[in-house]
């Protein structure tokens, strides 16, 4: 299977959220990665057919995907950023509901559900009303709904908000265990989500898609850019101000930064192997107002 992007758009008003985007992806995990505000929610409503482009096209295997109707939704699950429930339903009646929208035989979803629960931890949770779970359950269970139908196109919007570390890390594991027959497209703006299970990362700034490729192939770009510096304590407030510091830590009389500088930025600064925050901080410190 084959979901292409060309060329997509979209306008509201003065404000272009998606800028020309193109991408042609198969199956496996693809991140999407930028900062809030950067289009990644936009992109994902326009894939899903939720949002019409305002130019361009979603495709599947060279069918449109709003064209394809019935036959497109048959193929996707959809986890958006601001997932509704119904608080007087219990996750179960949940499920049934979302199995009845999405046109699933009985037999067939009880038997999915079952095994979706186990998959996401919520086996003991699944006769609690829903405004009884915690973040973290409401979280999982927006992850269940999404793979109700065994999508082949699995779409998640910032999936992991409010997942404690232990719980992301779970549903790393899940996702990786899935890519090997599904088209995944995760947005996020938190590195770990995808760092080490992406097998490309697509980085969004402002509407467009700057970078794609697998992580080890982007990281070149800010090689002999990180550095390692041990900055005394009453030199700190300046240096901070004016380089991009990627984290910090205090240790009394000095302070250990990370540091991304196209130069040296400090005498004693030693240089670092660059990750894939590393990358990010340098396209989006800007934003920050460190760049």
């Amino acid at each position: 299977m084959r979901l292409t992007l060309e060329h997509l758009s979209k306008r509201f008003k003065h404000k272009i959220a998606v800028d020309r985007v193109n991408a042609e992806l198969t199956e496996g995990i693809y991140g999407f990665l930028g900062a809030n505000g950067a289009g990644k929610t936009t992109l994902m409503q326009m894939v899903c057919g939720i949002l019409a482009p305002t130019a361009g096209e979603v495709k599947v295997d060279g069918k449109n995907n709003v064209a394809m109707g019935e036959e497109f939704r048959d193929l996707l699950g959809y986890l958006p950023q601001e997932f509704g429930y119904t608080p007087g339903f219990t996750a179960q009646e949940f499920m049934e509901y979302i199995a009845s929208v999405k046109g699933l035989k009985p037999a067939f979803a009880r038997q999915k559900t079952r095994e979706l629960f186990a998959l996401v931890n919520l086996e003991e949770e699944a006769g609690r009303k829903i405004r009884t779970l915690s973040g973290g359950m409401k979280r999982r269970l927006g992850i269940a709904q999404a793979l109700l139908n065994d999508p082949k196109i699995l779409i998640l919007d910032e999936p992991t908000a409010g997942l404690d570390p232990k719980e992301r890390a779970y549903f790393r594991n899940i996702l990786s265990e899935m890519a090997k027959n599904k088209i995944i497209l995760i947005s996020t703006h938190i590195v770990s989500d995808i760092e080490y299970i992406s097998d490309q990362v697509l980085i969004m700034k402002k509407g467009r898609l700057l970078r794609q490729g697998p992580a080890e192939s982007l990281l070149p770009e800010v090689e002999g850019m990180v550095w390692s510096c041990r900055i005394p304590v009453r030199e700190w407030p300046v240096f901070e101000r004016g380089h991009n510091v990627v984290n910090s830590h205090n240790t009394g009389e000095a302070v250990e930064a990370r540091v991304i500088s196209p130069v040296r930025p400090c005498s004693q600064a030693e240089p670092c192997v660059p990750v894939l925050e590393d990358l990010y901080l340098y396209y989006f410190a800007d934003e920050e107002g460190k760049k």
